[in-house]
């Protein structure tokens, strides 16, 4: 059989043990492998792999297990490990990039495809866990649950807030869905019960997915005109960075609410923080922001008419818990020669001298 190697390095978030169980189960037969862990404290994990979001990968250094251990290894796995072009530098027999997340800020694609590196991802890993948490943030902003909540704890009983005149039930109601992957269309099919009409934005979804779901395709302008909701679940691309600033927001409805679980760098924050302070939208609900954690200035702490989160949209137990086995068995499946869920750069496939070391793998397997 021909010899493989893994590295497994996790972090605070999922730790290399995490990954090893899941290898066990499904690549057991490959025993030759390295675990560890790139960032084990929890708030320094978060501010590198938000710089390594809005900068790529490039901007770190190769992990020293990657640098002693990477140069015969053909497998490297991981959730927000950084793979640059520096790593695969250090990994010359590397074939195969595996994270459990859906974002690819971490890895250098584009690279990893000029090399005949076959990279994986997992969709939906936490596609559940973000549209609960979204349709929550709908409810928690435009019901004033957080406002109210604060102010019981602070010693109030507040029960005058800046939409009280206005404040909405879903029934009837337009919902705009900016992104229609997995979590879009997740939050629409939940929705359903609410009884609301959906708008959807999205260049690369067909009419049929999007008829299937129940919803109505639209333009971005009249989405943000004629929806009292607006929730963002488009992937962050550099065409897409910064779609909604201030010329966006002014052509929303003045009672309408901005739902933003999905990437910060979609949003201008100080055209949504301007737009708020002069009450042009009634209200917003953000779990992601350009700065994390946000900064102790920040106007959107002074605002009334915003609920804050801290990232934790996707971050239920189950969520992280599966994402190395969703990974680790769509890897697996392609190494036994079965059809894999999660390639995300498939020209690889035809690439020469990757598919000679596939094939070499084959006939000893």
């Amino acid at each position: 059989m021909k010899r493989l190697k893994g590295i497994l390095l996790g972090d605070a978030m999922i730790g290399g043990e995490g990954f090893e169980k899941a290898w066990k189960k499904y690549l057991g037969w490959v025993e030759d492998i390295v675990v560890g862990n790139w960032e084990t404290n929890w708030e320094k994990l978060q501010y590198r792999r938000l710089e390594v979001e809005k900068k790529g990968p490039e901007i770190e250094e190769v992990d020293p297990v990657i640098f002693h251990e990477g140069k015969d290894t053909a497998i490297l796995i991981g959730l927000f490990i950084p793979v640059s072009s520096k790593v695969m530098d250090a990994m010359p027999d590397l074939k195969i990039i595996g994270v459990s997340r859906a974002g690819l800020e971490n890895v250098n694609v584009e690279e990893a495809t000029r090399r005949g590196i076959l990279v994986f991802n997992v969709q939906g890993r936490n596609a559940h866990a973000v549209s609960d948490f979204a349709i929550g943030l709908m409810l928690a902003e435009c019901r004033n649950i957080a406002r109210a909540h604060l102010s019981i704890k602070n010693g109030q009983w507040r029960k005058s807030f800046c939409n009280s005149e206005v404040v909405p039930e879903l029934g009837g109601r337009t919902v705009g869905i900016i992104g229609f992957g997995y979590i879009g269309k997740l939050v629409a099919k939940k929705l359903s019960g609410f009884d609301v009409n959906i708008l959807v934005y999205d260049p690369y979804t067909s009419d049929e997915e999007i008829e299937n779901a129940g919803a109505k395709r639209a333009g971005l302008d009249q989405l943000l005109k004629e929806s009292d909701f607006v929730s963002l679940h488009a992937r962050l691309t550099d065409k897409n960075k910064g779609m909604l600033g201030q010329k966006e927001l002014s052509l929303m409805k003045p009672g309408a609410y901005l739902i933003n679980t999905g990437r910060a760098g979609l949003l201008d924050q100080n055209a949504l923080v301007q737009a708020l302070k002069d009450k042009r939208i009634m209200g917003a609900a953000l779990d992601v922001f350009s700065t994390e954690p946000i900064e102790k200035d920040n106007e959107l702490l002074s605002l009334d008419n915003v609920t804050l989160t801290s990232h934790i949209a996707g971050t239920t137990a189950d969520a992280l818990a599966n994402s190395p086995y969703l990974l680790i068995e769509d890897i697996a499946k392609f190494l036994n020669g079965e059809k894999a869920r999660f390639i995300v750069n498939p020209e690889v496939l035809e690439n020469p001298p990757f598919r000679e070391w596939f094939q070499d793998l084959m006939k000893g397997l």
